[in-house]
């Protein structure tokens, strides 16, 4: 047993040996985080930010956020002046977070046409129909949903 200790000792003291001219010749190098890119929004502050469409006029709040099974956030659901829902794709929105505004490229006219619900009619948010319909009324494609599957120990 102590021969075996020994061996492992001297082999490991001659390896150590072995890597110091390596790392001598290369010094320790200080790694810095990189600027985060794209922009990160925290709930609270899209929560009640106001929703404009057609340069300048407000069609309503964000009321809620719908996430997908991944945790990736799918819709703002903004609600109107009378009352009515109306999901719109995450991507489909501009923010400008200090003036609490989020901008949609769409005209009044195609506002006309989105279907509306209340809050005892939510969609199936994730049927294929419906997020293509959805997405399409915003001139956008759906991506991919990822499903995670869970499973239990």
């Amino acid at each position: 047993m102590m021969k075996y200790t020994l061996r492992a000792a001297s082999a490991a003291l001659l390896l150590t040996i072995g890597a110091l001219p390596v790392l001598a010749a290369d010094p320790p190098r200080i790694v810095t985080a990189a600027p985060a890119v794209g922009n990160h929004f925290r709930a609270k502050q899209v929560m009640g930010t106001k929703i404009l469409i057609g340069g300048n006029t407000a069609i309503g709040t964000v009321e809620d956020l719908v996430f997908d099974d991944a945790g990736n956030l799918e819709y703002l659901i903004v609600s109107t002046d009378n009352n009515k829902l109306v999901s719109v794709p995450w991507d489909a929105a501009k923010w400008d977070l200090d003036k609490k505004v989020g901008t949609l490229g769409i005209t009044v006219e195609q506002y006309k046409t989105i279907p509306t619900f209340t809050t005892t009619t939510y969609p199936s948010f994730y049927t294929p129909t419906y997020r293509t319909e959805t997405y399409k009324f915003y001139g956008l494609t759906p991506r991919e949903l990822r499903r995670i599957e869970r499973r239990l120990p």
